[in-house]
């Protein structure tokens, strides 16, 4: 195949349309995105595909009018709006997530434990900062060694919820290299009325290294784990299904990586800590869905990891792309233990959250559809 010309249509993106030794006309839509490479590498600008190549015209004998072009554009044009208005709308990473500010998302959250649906909150928090390569904590002044400074995305994604006379209190940290959103450090604990537990992992060149404290006889452990190449760790999925630096996956698109479950899944369904594969797939067709929060158009991606489990997760199509909803289905015959849940949006904010722990500022949770846990 050979290009025969190049239209740009907006900033970032172009029409390309392309002729087919035998004739046929074929268009694709491309625009610039930063594309993640190899591990900790930096990220590349690098020209992707918006729309699968589409056929439009086949054995075209004659030289080709520019206004049949016109027309042709304008065919590609309308197919791909959506896609279109999203490249022109995002912000450059930077400019919207370095403000100083925190997001704060809130959701309803259903969770599967001991055969039964148990009713809860969550709340994820996203906040950029400046995160040390050597000890894998948060720098207090990132400018008195420049070079151990790594700019980080940081996710927080806190779970509270009942089971009957005790309730159980969890948090997923996740530090991510905001160039590629490869992650850098994950933490977990676990509080209940049994007891606590405590995983730590961190990627440390091609290995992962755990370290697991447990109130739990036989669970406590220090190991390393391989660290593949392209690998998606669970909960890095609400980061990377954002598309904050352009989309993961086009419409339509599926691809197969290697899998690791998230603590928060194996630790409630006490499965063992080893990568397994996923095929993450994203529809076509956008879809609009209902919440607590309000209706929103959302792109819908389907996780089928090959422990038997099947999520969904529903991101919005406007900047910034919040994760409106999503929900796991447990695999067939799975544990009474459960470990599956399901959220939905309540509200979302941004701010400086760490200023806001006077008496009365209670309020700002109003702004992502929560009330305080205790009164």
């Amino acid at each position: 195949m050979r290009e025969t010309l190049a239209q740009r249509t907006l900033p970032g993106t172009w029409v390309k349309l392309m002729r087919r030794r035998r004739g046929s006309i074929v268009l694709c839509m491309y625009s610039l995105a930063t594309v993640p490479t190899a591990r900790g590498a930096h990220a590349t600008r690098q020209r992707v595909a918006l729309t699968a190549p589409c056929r439009v015209a086949a054995r075209m004998r004659s030289r080709v009018s520019r206004s049949v072009f016109v027309g042709l554009f304008a065919f590609v044009l309308l197919s791909g709006a959506t896609l279109l208005a999203r490249a022109a709308a995002d912000p450059e990473f930077g400019a919207y997530w370095h403000d100083g500010k925190a997001e704060l998302d809130g959701y309803r959250l259903t969770m599967d434990r001991y055969d039964h649906p148990r009713h809860g909150r969550c709340v994820a928090i996203y906040v950029t900062e400046p995160f040390s390569r050597s000890q894998h904590v948060k720098l207090d002044d990132y400018q008195k060694v420049p070079s151990d400074a790594l700019d980080v995305l940081k996710l927080n994604l806190v779970r509270d919820f009942q089971t009957g006379i005790y309730d159980y209190h969890t948090i997923v940290s996740l530090f991510a290299n905001s160039a590629d959103f490869a992650p850098i450090k994950i933490a977990f604990s676990s509080s209940e009325w049994c007891g606590q537990v405590y995983e730590e992992m961190n990627a440390l060149g091609p290995k992962l290294t755990q370290r697991v404290s447990s109130y739990f006889e036989g669970e406590s452990a220090v190991r390393d784990l391989e660290n593949p190449v392209g690998g998606v760790h669970e909960d890095d999925l609400f980061i990377l299904l954002r598309g904050l630096r352009g989309p993961y996956l086009a419409p339509g698109e599926k691809r197969t990586r290697p899998f690791l479950a998230s603590p928060f899944f194996r630790r409630l369904a006490h499965r063992p800590t080893s990568w397994s594969s996923a095929v993450i797939e994203r529809l076509a067709r956008a879809e609009t869905i209902a919440v607590p929060a309000g209706s929103f158009l959302t792109d819908v991606f389907i996780v089928r990891p090959a422990d038997g489990r099947e999520g969904r997760f529903y991101i919005e199509r406007t900047y910034p792309h919040r994760v409106v909803r999503w929900m796991w289905k447990p695999a067939p015959a799975a544990s009474p233990l459960g470990g599956t849940d399901a959220a939905e949006l309540t509200g979302s904010t941004r701010l400086e959250y760490w200023k806001t722990h006077d008496l009365g500022d209670e309020k700002y949770l109003e702004r992502i559809g929560l009330t305080p846990a205790v009164r």
